[in-house]
């Protein structure tokens, strides 16, 4: 049975799979990049699941990433990828959520 402490680098590898779907331009290859991050997030959520100690915090991390790219694929199936909008300056940019052009 697993036990709690200090996770290894490799029960973590769950999130740079998680930030790389997250930052991906490319709209072809991101629902791939999504998918390879939820595979990623449900192995450590078994695995937490059958270990002892206080692992909630991290259960709570897998839990709020599995939501956000959720979000994120079911945007895409939505509108077909990110728009694109040109910049004040006329350079063409991927719209964002945070990006000035929407307020």
């Amino acid at each position: 049975m697993l036990t709690s402490g200090n996770p290894s680098p490799r029960d973590w590898a769950w999130k740079e799979l998680y930030v790389a779907a997250l930052m991906e331009a490319n709209d072809q290859k991101m629902s791939a990049r999504i998918a390879q991050a939820e595979r990623a997030i449900l192995d450590r959520a078994r695995k937490l699941f059958n270990a002892s100690g206080d692992n909630l915090q991290e259960g709570q991390a897998l839990d709020d990433a599995l939501y956000a790219l959720r979000a994120l694929k079911s945007c895409l199936e939505l509108h077909g990828g990110f728009a694109i909008a040109e910049s004040p300056s006329g350079d063409p940019r991927s719209l964002r959520a945070n990006d000035s052009l929407l307020a």
